[in-house]
């Protein structure tokens, strides 16, 4: 596999849609914690772009194209993303400190993790959690693959 500096090591690079990119990565770096890699600009100085990483995540931002758009233009989200932090109480406290609007306060899920949601200011929900416990998939009712009946 050859090595590319633009692009994380990673398997799966999400990119995520804005109609104001230099706003959106303005908020999730001063709201959420993120770090900025790079960005990159339209030939008319337009901010089209930029990467950003939190820990081992990394999600591309991107100005909508001819088959994409934002949650508030939209209407609705289509996805969401799940970015996972050393202490995810403390990343709440930052994320509301910051003014984040909080969709889902923090809980243990019964698959092993503690989580909280925010909205971004334009629409997309962001989940963010921390590993409390290791549980077995069928545990909390889940069908592991290798011993279903297909």
């Amino acid at each position: 596999m050859v090595a590319n500096r633009s692009v994380p090591p990673s398997h799966l690079l999400p990119q995520v849609f804005y109609e104001d990119v230099a706003a959106a990565l303005n908020w999730l770096t001063s709201t959420l914690g993120f770090s900025e890699y790079y960005r990159f600009k339209l030939p008319d100085g337009t901010l089209h772009g930029a990467m950003i990483y939190l820990g081992e995540a990394w999600v591309m931002l991107k100005s909508p194209g001819r088959t994409s758009t934002s949650p508030n233009k939209l209407g609705h989200s289509t996805q969401s993303l799940m970015i996972f932090v050393e202490n995810v109480d403390a990343h709440r406290e930052q994320s509301r400190s910051g003014g984040a609007v909080i969709l889902e306060e923090l809980f243990d899920t019964e698959y092993g993790e503690r989580q909280y949601t925010v909205q971004d200011p334009q629409g997309h929900p962001w989940t963010f959690a921390t590993h409390i416990r290791d549980v077995s998939p069928d545990a909390w009712g889940a069908i592991p693959a290798a011993t279903r009946d297909c």
